[in-house]
């Protein structure tokens, strides 16, 4: 029964009530008996118990439905109001559900197309760079080589001097090119990228294990490409603010596909951290491909009465990042591509250190973002 019918027929039979005891043998006295007093205050009082009553449970939806809309996260998606009560409010959490279909649905739409954009531009980008900017900077290098060779002896060394910071340049334009670009995951496959990843980041201060288990089920391009992002994002948000001196890297193949995890041992997420860019790209990058994405800082104590990794940033609790994608099922071969290189050719085709990793033995280089911050 609608909440109308229900408050129509409470009503209206109040008021019939009334009219029967107006037209009735039933009498008032003047002045009012005590009796009298108690049987109509009883009477209102039973009245407005079942009006309360009535409105709780017909209004008690609408609750409800203003609480998961003040929840609700479309980077978060899947949770839906409850369809209950009265059949005006179950229409109303019906259409709210539908509109979050639509709205995930377009969001996950337009998320696709910024990624991709976002992808076309860093190709774009570190095309230019290595095709314009390292041609120049290559002929530049050149140039002072010829000069350095005619030049007095007393402006040598000023031009050697001009020739290390133009090829210093040169490697530095040449490296972020090859971040922007992961030119080993389009020729070496996502184990031998992730491989690589590792030691990108074991630099100065920082430890990457990698635990890359063969035999992963085929994965599509798109699951790669974000499987490695969201490995790359993690370890650039350890090294630049977790304060760590160990982290690991796993693939491991599960149920209907697979598991990245991505753990340090450093401060943890902090209490009252939000979520900055880094955490919200790699949750808009696991929508894209319907993945699950979770992270975490699981204070895991060992048996001496430490915290997990016993890592230098204090508390020690450390930060979990965990993806769960699925399989590509129309895929035959191996989405790893079993790529035997060895370690010579693997380390040409490995980025360097993110710069992030190289401040010396003290540890990461420091950032603007306070510790702990997320990062």
């Amino acid at each position: 029964m609608s909440l109308f019918r229900r408050i129509f027929v409470l009503n209206a039979g109040a008021l019939v009530v009334a009219a029967s005891l107006l037209l009735g043998p039933v009498t008032v006295s003047t002045p009012v008996l005590p009796g009298e007093v108690l049987v109509v205050v009883a009477g209102l009082a039973a009245l407005l118990t079942v009006n309360a009553v009535v409105l709780r449970i017909g209004l008690a939806p609408l609750a409800r439905l203003g609480r998961s809309m003040a929840d609700a996260d479309l980077l978060h998606p899947g949770a839906r109001a409850e369809v209950a009560g009265p059949v005006e409010t179950a229409q109303l959490i019906t259409t709210y559900n539908a509109m979050l279909d639509r709205l995930e649905a377009e969001r996950a739409a337009s998320a696709a197309g910024a990624l991709s954009a976002q992808e076309r531009e860093r190709h774009r980008v570190a095309r230019e760079l290595h095709d314009e900017v390292g041609q120049t900077l290559t002929a530049v290098l050149l140039q002072l080589k010829r000069v350095a060779d005619r030049a007095p002896a007393e402006l040598r060394e000023e031009l050697g001097q001009a020739q290390e910071a133009t090829r210093a340049g040169l490697d530095e334009i040449r490296r972020i090119a090859r971040r922007l670009r992961p030119g080993v995951l389009e020729e070496l496959g996502l184990l031998s990228a992730l491989r690589s990843l590792a030691g990108e980041f074991t630099a100065h201060g920082l430890t990457v294990r990698h635990d890359l288990r063969p035999g992963i089920p085929p994965l599509t391009e798109e699951t790669e490409l974000v499987l490695y992002r969201v490995a790359q994002e993690a370890l650039t948000n350890t090294a630049r603010h977790s304060r760590a001196d160990r982290a690991e890297l796993r693939l491991r193949p599960v149920t209907d596909g697979v598991e990245l995890l991505v753990r340090d041992n450093g401060t943890g997420l902090g209490a009252t951290a939000g979520e900055g860019a880094g955490l919200r790209g790699m949750r808009e990058r696991a929508l894209l491909i319907g993945a699950s994405l979770t992270v975490s800082s699981p204070a895991k104590v060992t048996g001496g009465g430490g915290t997990r990794g016993g890592g230098t940033g204090g508390v020690g609790a450390g930060t979990d990042v965990r993806l769960r994608a699925a399989a590509d099922t129309g895929r035959g071969e191996l989405a790893g591509r079993a790529v035997s290189v060895p370690p010579p050719a693997l380390a040409e085709q490995a980025e360097p250190p993110h710069p992030a990793a190289l401040a010396g033995p003290s540890g990461p280089a420091e950032s603007s973002a306070p510790p702990g911050g997320r990062r």
